[in-house]
């Protein structure tokens, strides 16, 4: 899968089948939060979904998408990373990091 970080940067990594998007991110160092550590309970793992990737996921749960409005700069393809486990489908999801992400936790 490819991560496009804040800076522009397009990164390449290798993402196992079973792992959240996050879980990944955390694996290669990209700089993703996951404050809540994938419980669902934040927005921290905020990413921007390519539009051409965006249909193949999963629609988002209510306890998500509730989630979601808590997050900084949401698009219409935003979706929260713990959420995202790849599977085969996946392969070659390409996600953007959004220019900032909003800590309610920390607060």
């Amino acid at each position: 899968m490819t991560f496009i970080e804040r800076d522009g940067t397009r990164r390449e990594v290798d993402a196992p089948l079973g792992l959240s998007v996050l879980e990944i991110a955390h694996r290669h160092g990209v700089d993703i939060e996951g404050a809540c550590e994938g419980s669902l309970a934040c927005s921290t793992c905020h990413i921007i979904v390519d539009p051409e990737w965006y249909a193949v996921l999963k629609e988002a749960s209510e306890d998500e998408e509730d989630m979601l409005d808590l997050a900084f700069g949401l698009t219409k393809t935003s979706r929260l990373g713990c959420q995202i486990v790849m599977t085969p489908e996946l392969d070659g999801l390409t996600v953007k990091l959004p220019a900032a992400t909003r800590n309610m936790m920390n607060v």
